[in-house]
C-alpha cells in the first residue's frame, strides 16, 4: 500500500522490476527441454536514479502512484516433470508476477520426449524435447513492448538432446539456455531470467554435453540425470532431464520470480 503520494523534493512515480516464475524442465524419454525464463519487465530507472537498469528497460517509463493499495503478486516457479512414463513429459509453466498495471507472464515449461516434445509458450518459451514434434515454445506471450522474453529452441530428434529455454535477452540455442540480464535496482548488480538448459541421454556414442543454463540463474540440463533447478528469486528456467536407461529422471524446478519497487524519497 502507498501511504503518501510524494512531495516536490521526492517523486510520485516509482521504478519497478517485475519477473515471473520460470518454467519447469521436461522429462520422459531421452533428452528433455529446459524451461523458459519468466517474463522480465523493468522501468528505466529515471524516477529513482543512481543505479544501472538492464538494457531491456531503455525508454520504459516509471509508474505513477497515489495513496492507495496496489496488487503485488510474486509468481512461483513451475515444477519440473516427475519422470512418470505413463503421463505427458512436459514441465509446468511458471506463474505470473504482478505489480499495479504490470503483469509478467510465467515462463513456458520444457518439452518432454518420446512424442511429447513441444515446449510451452510464455514470458520466455520452453525448449522442445528430442523427439518429434520438438518445437520450442514462443516467448513474449502474451506480447508486450518491449518484449518480456524470447523463444525456446527446438529439440534435436535423433541426437538424444533436448532444446533449451529462452531467456530475457536471448533465445535458447541448440541445448544451452538463453541468457538473462543484470540489474542493480537493489543496489547490487544481480543476474535474472536465464533459460534452462536442455537434457541429454547418457549414451557414450552421442557427443557429450547436456545444456548449460543461461546466465542469470538458469538450471543446467541433466546429462543422464535430473535437470538443475533455476535460481530462486530470479525467474529462471529449470533444466531438462536426461535419461539414464531405464530411469526417467526429473526435470528441474523453475526459479521463483521477484517484484522490486524503488522510489526517490527526497
Amino acid at each position: 500500500m502507498v501511504s503518501c503520494a510524494g512531495n516536490p523534493a521526492g517523486s510520485s512515480t516509482v521504478d519497478y522490476l517485475v519477473i515471473a516464475g520460470g518454467g519447469g524442465g521436461g522429462s520422459n524419454g531421452n533428452g528433455a527441454g529446459g524451461g523458459g525464463a519468466g517474463g522480465y519487465r523493468e522501468s528505466s530507472g529515471a524516477a529513482s536514479g543512481c543505479y544501472s537498469a538492464s538494457p531491456l528497460s531503455q525508454g520504459v517509463s516509471a509508474l505513477p502512484v497515489s495513496a492507495t493499495t496496489y496488487p503485488v503478486t510474486v509468481g512461483g516457479g513451475g515444477a519440473g516433470f516427475n519422470g512418470n512414463p505413463e503421463t505427458p513429459g512436459i514441465g509446468s509453466s511458471g506463474s505470473n508476477s504482478v505489480f499495479s498495471t504490470i503483469t509478467s507472464a510465467g515462463g513456458g515449461g520444457g518439452g518432454g520426449s518420446t512424442g511429447l516434445g513441444p515446449g510451452l509458450s510464455g514470458g520466455s518459451g520452453g525448449g522442445g524435447g528430442d523427439s518429434a514434434p520438438s518445437a520450442g515454445g514462443s516467448g513474449n506471450t502474451p506480447p508486450v513492448s518491449p518484449p518480456q522474453g524470447n523463444n525456446g529452441s527446438p529439440g534435436n530428434p535423433g541426437t538424444e538432446k533436448g532444446g533449451a529455454g529462452g531467456g530475457a535477452s536471448a533465445a535458447g540455442s541448440t541445448i544451452n539456455g538463453g541468457n538473462g540480464v543484470e540489474s542493480s535496482i537493489t543496489g547490487t548488480s544481480t543476474g535474472y531470467a536465464g533459460g534452462g538448459g536442455g537434457g541429454r541421454r547418457n549414451v557414450p556414442t552421442v557427443p557429450a554435453g547436456a545444456g548449460t543454463g543461461g546466465s542469470g540463474g538458469g538450471g543446467p540440463g541433466g546429462d543422464g540425470n535430473n535437470g538443475g533447478t533455476g535460481t530462486a528469486n530470479t525467474g529462471s528456467g529449470g533444466g531438462g532431464a536426461g535419461r539414464n536407461p531405464p530411469l526417467n529422471n526429473i526435470g528441474g524446478t523453475g526459479g521463483k520470480g521477484i517484484v522490486i519497487i524503488r522510489y526517490k524519497f527526497q
